[in-house]
């Protein structure tokens, strides 16, 4: 099952640019092994407000539960508030391989 999941990050007040710089190297460390084990699709940056950190994912996972604990596995979801949007297919996909 694919799920749309959009991933809003707010770092506390406060917060050195190294931990933030730590956090982010975490985060992209856990997004490669989540992508190599097929759970993570794709990443996307939608047009952002300025000082917004915003990410949109498309997963992979068996069920919500298993969605959850790969989202609880990344660094930054101690900032983050993710909005998950389960996808199912469309009749009229063209899918992956269609060049219209």
């Amino acid at each position: 099952m694919e799920f749309l999941v959009d991933m809003v990050t707010t770092v506390p007040d406060g917060t050195t640019e190294q931990a933030v710089a730590d956090i982010r190297a975490r985060e992209a460390e856990r997004a490669r092994e989540l992508a190599d084990q097929g759970i993570l699709l794709r990443l996307w940056r939608p047009p952002l407000a300025p000082g917004e950190w915003r990410t949109w994912g498309l997963f992979s996972a068996p069920d919500e539960e298993r969605l959850e604990q790969a989202l609880a596995s990344m660094p930054l979801r101690v900032w983050r508030q993710d909005t998950v949007t389960p996808l199912s297919p469309h009749p009229n996909d063209p899918g992956p391989g269609d060049t219209r």
